[in-house]
């Protein structure tokens, strides 16, 4: 899933190419992806952008009071294209196009809303107001913000009961990580995805917060100038443990350990992060009995 880093490149991507550009046409091709009816999509047709961001994990591009709001889920991606097809695109059950943005001009340039798999959670929303879209309304501080203090983390922490990886990943107390930055956040702070956030003191509060802004900054320095199209495989070059299982800790040299779930997993480092001792994986458990 795209998180924090890559809608932020992304979003500097688009910049670069959409503001001051009028849209032509929206085509929706994946009915399902559309979450909002009023206004219809095409409303957004004849307008400048204005301003392209970020809010979360949810792109925002802006046009004369609409906002474009779209979250990529886990199988989404955007694809720019210099030269769109002339001819409407066609729904289909093998065909991942949601929706296509074309810009006004002869070059019939404009990006293209993706999603493979068959789990579908591209989701598109047409608003007056962001915050008309229930995840952005519910979103949490974001961590790259600068008025986003050691203070205000400690306060987020105080007194939660649940685990650091569940709350890291929560959008509601921070907005824009997911299951590969908590994962990477967590391994640079050296402590367990187990360790109950509430339990940490003063000390640990601040490095898990240098931990936080440091790993997305880097992640994002590192996405910065990239076309959309290199994000993803700049994702997985970059991360040191998540989706390293097997392999060895960059830091000790331990061997990245995994702890499974229905439909996800984690990494972690035992010596970094566990004093050595690996968690339990309840599945794993399950298979060996």
């Amino acid at each position: 899933m795209p998180e924090l880093p890559e809608v932020e490149a992304l979003s500097v991507f688009l910049s670069e190419r959409l503001i001051g550009r009028v849209i032509a046409r929206v085509q929706p091709v994946a009915i399902s992806a559309l979450k909002t009816y009023d206004p219809p999509v095409t409303a957004l047709e004849g307008r400048t952008v204005g301003a392209v961001g970020r809010r979360g994990k949810f792109l925002d591009v802006e046009a004369e009071g609409l906002h474009l709001v779209v979250h990529l889920a886990r199988a989404g991606w955007l694809r720019w294209k210099e030269g769109l097809p002339v001819e409407p695109p066609r729904p289909g059950p093998r065909n991942p196009l949601a929706l296509r943005v074309r810009l006004a001009g002869e070059a019939g340039d404009g990006f293209d809303l993706t999603e493979a798999g068959s789990k579908k959670g591209l989701a598109v929303y047409v608003v007056r107001d962001p915050a008309e879209v229930p995840g952005v309304a519910r979103l949490g501080p974001d961590p790259l913000d600068p008025a986003f203090t050691l203070a205000d983390f400690a306060v987020l922490l105080h007194g939660e009961r649940r685990r650091l990886k569940g709350v890291l990943r929560d959008q509601g107390v921070l907005a824009g990580m997911g299951n590969a930055y908590s994962d990477e956040v967590l391994h640079a702070a050296r402590m367990s995805p187990y360790k109950l956030a509430g339990s940490l003191t003063e000390d640990e509060v601040a490095r898990l917060y240098e931990a936080l802004g440091g790993t997305l900054r880097e992640a994002v320095e590192r996405s910065r100038g990239l076309a959309a199209g290199e994000l993803k495989a700049e994702k997985k070059l970059g991360l040191r443990v998540h989706g390293r299982t097997g392999q060895p800790c960059p830091v000790c040299g331990d061997t990245i350990r995994e702890v499974s779930f229905a439909d996800s997993s984690f990494q972690y480092c035992p010596t970094c992060q566990t004093g050595g001792k690996p968690l339990a994986d309840r599945r794993l458990s399950r298979l060996l009995k």
